[in-house]
């Protein structure tokens, strides 16, 4: 068992060396995935921040949470998109003759994903450092931060490999993270859910980005996290768990 978790990893080491390979070749992925949330971030602070009521006086410190789930919700449609590649050009056929684990080519995709969304959310805190974004909080706070993101982006990565695994074309590859990133307008991201009508508060109370922002905002403020957390955490892991248990399903088709 121990030589075989040997073999796995070294071959998933190698299927994620391959990857972050093209990443690094064409940087333009994760500068498209930085360029539209800092331009979101940049118009929604200095041109309607003031027309906002959020019931804060910095309004880049409400607006990053939502802006985070944004971004990632971006950046992982290019997995879809290399998947698809792969499996298009015959590439996962390839690699399944040879004597390596199967499954060590999907983990490569899904890992390059985990590590270009990473580079690309610490470029827009960047960002937000300089429009103003501050928090005081200790290291424990974003630790949980940073661990809400990260069952965020393997859930909604997992959902890309589905999409990737299963479209007809690049377009359907790619068209499936539109939604996700539309979510984020429709709850707690930019405006307090109070202001919204009746039906869309509703949905907007009631659909995961709202508790995983509420949760990340209430951590970086400093502020008790209450129910928010569990939840979120809830919607994370139940995601990831469907779209995995799919996704494997789609790859043994592929292969």
């Amino acid at each position: 068992m121990e030589t075989v978790r040997k073999h796995f990893l070294s071959d998933m080491s190698v299927m994620l060396g391959r990857s972050m390979r093209h990443v690094f070749r064409s940087m333009d992925t994760i500068i498209t995935v930085c360029v539209t949330p800092i331009a979101m971030m940049l118009l929604f602070v200095y041109v309607l921040g003031g027309a906002i009521q959020a019931g804060t006086d910095n309004y880049v410190n409400y607006l990053l949470p939502g802006i985070l789930l944004i971004a990632i919700a971006s950046g992982i449609s290019y997995t879809a998109y290399r998947l698809f590649l792969d499996k298009q050009r015959g590439i996962i056929e390839r690699f399944h003759s040879m004597p390596i684990a199967r499954s060590a080519v999907l983990w490569g995709h899904v890992l390059t994903s985990v590590v270009s969304n990473v580079i690309s959310l610490v470029v827009i805190i960047a960002a937000a450092l300089i429009m103003g974004f501050r928090s005081s909080v200790g290291m424990l706070p974003w630790l949980a931060v940073a661990g809400i993101l990260l069952l965020f982006m393997l859930a909604l990565t997992w959902v890309a490999a589905i999409a990737g695994l299963s479209a007809k074309s690049v377009e359907g590859a790619s068209a499936f993270s539109y939604p996700l990133i539309f979510l984020p307008f429709i709850s707690s991201a930019f405006v307090p859910t109070d202001s919204m009508p009746k039906v869309v508060r509703a949905f907007a109370e009631n659909q995961p980005v709202t508790s995983i922002v509420e949760s990340i905002r209430a951590l970086l403020a400093g502020q008790p996290v209450g129910n928010d957390i569990w939840v979120a955490l809830a919607w994370c892991v139940g995601i990831m768990l469907v779209a995995y248990l799919f996704a494997m399903r789609a790859y043994k088709r592929s292969s």
